[in-house]
This record gives C-alpha cells, sequence and structure tokens, in this order.
C-alpha cells in the first residue's frame, strides 16, 4: 500500500482557493457512501465540535503544523474527504450504538468507541485505530498515512456481509481483512488484523447460534484461520504449535487442504525443506500464491 504524503504547506499556501466541504451527519448514509467510494469512515461525536478541535498535520518537509480546527479548516478539510468519508455523529445515537457492541468488545475498544478522538471506522461501523491519546493533539497526516486506504480488494465481502449477515459472510470477510493486512506497512499491519479478528469472532459466535451438521468443521475452519494471524504477525513457530493441537482433534475433510496450506506456510518460513516437501504437492496453486506472500513477510 502507498505511503501516502500529505504536502500541507502547498495547500497553505492556495488555501484562498479552497472551500471546506461539510461534514456528514448520517452515519448510515455515510457508511453506504463510503462503500460506493471504497473508503473508511472518519467519525466524531457531535460533543467534540462544541468547541474548538485543533489537529497537527505535517507539511511537505515533515514540518508540524498546528490546524486550529478540524471541522472548519479549508486546508483540511478536502484532504479529509479525499481519502475518508467523514461524519460527525450525534449524541442521540450513543445508545443504538453503544448496544450493538456491549460485552462484545474489549475495554480498549470501548474506551475508543467513549472518547472525543478521531475514530476510524469501516463501513461496518467497526473502529480500526484503538489507540487513544485524548490529552494529545492528534496528527491528522499520520491518520491519513495509517487508515486512508483504497478499500476496494474487500469491497465483495464487504458488500456480502451487509446484504446477509450469516457465518459464510462473516468467515469471509475476516479472511480478506487478513489479506488486506498483508499491504499496510508494518506499524499499521496488526490494526487491519484485529479488524478481522472482530469478524472472525462473530463468526464463530453464529456457528453456536445455528447450529447444524457442518458445525465441528466450521468451528475448526475458525481455529485454522485464527492462527493464520501469526503469520502476518511474523510468529510462524506459534502458528504450528497451534495447528498441531488443532490436529490432534482430527481434521475434518473440508478442511484438509487448508491445514496442507498452514504446514507448507509454516514450515517454508522455518525452512523445513523436508516437511515442505511432504505438503507442497497438497496446496492448490492459488494457496502456493498466498503462501508465497507470507514467506516474503517473514523473510
Amino acid at each position: 500500500m502507498y505511503k501516502i504524503i500529505i504536502r500541507c504547506l502547498f495547500l497553505l499556501l492556495v488555501s484562498n482557493v479552497s472551500n471546506a466541504q461539510a461534514w456528514m451527519t448520517n452515519l448510515e448514509i455515510a457508511q453506504k457512501l463510503a462503500l460506493t467510494q471504497n473508503k473508511m469512515v472518519l467519525m466524531v461525536w457531535e460533543e467534540s465540535t462544541t468547541y474548538p478541535y485543533g489537529v497537527m498535520a505535517n507539511d511537505e518537509n515533515g514540518k508540524l503544523v498546528f490546524i486550529e480546527s478540524l471541522f472548519e479548516s479549508e486546508v483540511i478539510s478536502p484532504i479529509v474527504w479525499e481519502y475518508f468519508v467523514p461524519v460527525i455523529v450525534s449524541e442521540s445515537q450513543y445508545a443504538d450504538l453503544y448496544a450493538d457492541i456491549e460485552g462484545k468488545r474489549s475495554n480498549k475498544y470501548m474506551n475508543k468507541f467513549n472518547d472525543d478522538s478521531i475514530k476510524i471506522m469501516d463501513v461496518n461501523g467497526n473502529i480500526v485505530n484503538l489507540t487513544s491519546h485524548p490529552e494529545q493533539f492528534q496528527n491528522i497526516t499520520t491518520i491519513i498515512n495509517n487508515y486512508g486506504v483504497n478499500t476496494k480488494f474487500l469491497s465483495p465481502e464487504l458488500m456480502g456481509y451487509r446484504t446477509e449477515k450469516d457465518f459464510y459472510s462473516a468467515y469471509y470477510l475476516a479472511s480478506k481483512y487478513l489479506d488486506f493486512s498483508m499491504y499496510m506497512s508494518e506499524n499499521n499491519r496488526s490494526a487491519f488484523i484485529d479488524l478481522g479478528m472482530l469478524y472472525l469472532e462473530e463468526a464463530s459466535n453464529l456457528v453456536v447460534a445455528e447450529p447444524n451438521e457442518d458445525q465441528k468443521a466450521l468451528n475448526q475452519r475458525v481455529a485454522l484461520l485464527d492462527l493464520q494471524q501469526y503469520f502476518i504477525l511474523k510468529r510462524p513457530k506459534k502458528a504450528l504449535r497451534q495447528l498441531k493441537k488443532i490436529q490432534k482433534d482430527g481434521i475434518e475433510p473440508n478442511n484438509e487442504s487448508f491445514v496442507a496450506f498452514l504446514y507448507y506456510t509454516a514450515y517454508s518460513i522455518l525452512e523445513d525443506e523436508t516437511e515442505v516437501k511432504l505438503w507442497k504437492s497438497k496446496i492448490s496453486s492459488v494457496n502456493l500464491k498466498k503462501a508465497q506472500m507470507l514467506i516474503n513477510l517473514n523473510s
């Protein structure tokens, strides 16, 4: 993913020809727009707009520039709109939004949800930037560099999930977020992995809520995808240990190819050529390409 460089100094010089575009005030419409434009949503609570909301930005030389008002700046507003769909959410929506995630998110997530800082969300309202320093001015350049991503890669899965929330739509979106994270810089890769894990947890909960004859295989598939994150985080030994634990309980026939892919990837990263040869013939050409990406991340 390309690193975005914001040339704030140049924009400051030509700000007299810029017009600050008003932020949206309807979260649902903002999410739909973000879906069609392949963007993330930049959200703040309405209460935070009642006082000067200062932020920092970097000019073309990396020098920090102070912006007195994020919501009114004719310099920052066009930049924000270029990379996000910005929305100011009414406090009256807080209770409903809180109810949707109560008991389903970590304390860190809930703290971010509750504070007045900038929240970067995907089109389903899940926050990706969980780091919060409310006592400090936020750097809008850093936020854009880390989260101003084009989400076209995720578009089919995001659309599928919004159309029908079931095990498969949640699972495939979780899987796609893991793939997506591989294109991120190492500094913010874990944030997108964590976002994928939210959907994987939801998929796991849906297996319990909607039991069927494939329940064991689906639960196992969730466990296998969960350990794939350790390849991306450069912890192949942990992935291999977890994989061996899962194998002790017996691998469901539908998951055998997935297991082969994971073993091949783990042993390739660990440079165990004997085991690599045993597993290579059991995986598809598509999975070979994906395995190579994971191997390259660990090289």
